[in-house]
Parts: structure tokens; C-alpha cells; sequence
């Protein structure tokens, strides 16, 4: 079956930075597209970036362009979040995630959708300090 296991997460002061990994098993990686999303206390899960199979193609929310990086090794069954200068605001559980089917056009909206999604990892931690 799907298995994402997320990993990297951990405590940074402000201005600092964290490589989120989420190891991908249980299907072939490389014709999915997949996704990072985060969710702090008592708020909704919402899209951080997503990558198309091959990686030439990606997304950001507004909130963390310029500063996350979403990258894919298909070799390795491997996605990555790079997430540098990060603010206080960034401190939520992250997790990554696989579209429904490899066939999920999740480009035709200019938003990441949540829906889009249908596996999830357990989440990995990610805590900044002011």
C-alpha cells in the first residue's frame, strides 16, 4: 500500500532553515505528482507547493515564495521540501502528499487544492522561534 514517511522537522529560531524529506514506497513514485502541506493549531490544512512527476513543473503559496524550494529525486522514491528564512508563522505540521490518481490534473486551478490529494504522510513537526 501507499507509505509516506516525512522527516527533518525540528525547532529553528527565525531567519533560520529546515530540509523536509518524505520518503515515498507502495507505488511508482515517478508518475504522480506530489505535494507539501502544513497545519497549525485550529487551523485548516493548506497547500504549501506542489511538483509535477518529472519536477519541471511546480507551485507555491503566496506565503512562502522566495523562500521554500519543492524538489523530487525520482530515483531515490524521494520528495524535499528546502525551506529557508522562516518565520514564526511557518510553525505547523507538515505533510506530504499523493494525488489520487497519476492521472490528477491539479494545474487547472490556480490554488493547491487539499482535495486533490488522497495519501498522506503522518506529518513532521516544525516549530520557529521569534
Amino acid at each position: 500500500q501507499v507509505q509516506l514517511v516525512e522527516s527533518g522537522g525540528g525547532s529553528v529560531q527565525a531567519g533560520g532553515s529546515l530540509r523536509l524529506s518524505c520518503a515515498a514506497s507502495g507505488y511508482s513514485f515517478n508518475i504522480y505528482s506530489m505535494g507539501w502541506f502544513r497545519q497549525s493549531l485550529g487551523k485548516e490544512r493548506e497547500g504549501v507547493a506542489i511538483i509535477s512527476t518529472g519536477g519541471s513543473s511546480t507551485r507555491y503559496a503566496d506565503s512562502v515564495k522566495g523562500r521554500f524550494t519543492i524538489s523530487r529525486d525520482n530515483a531515490k522514491n524521494t520528495l524535499y521540501l528546502e525551506m529557508n528564512m522562516l518565520k514564526p508563522e511557518d510553525t505547523a505540521i507538515y505533510y506530504c502528499a499523493r494525488t489520487a490518481y497519476a492521472s490528477s490534473s491539479i494545474w487547472a486551478t490556480p490554488s493547491i487544492q487539499v482535495a486533490d490529494f488522497a495519501h498522506w504522510g503522518q506529518g513532521t513537526q516544525v516549530t520557529v522561534s521569534s
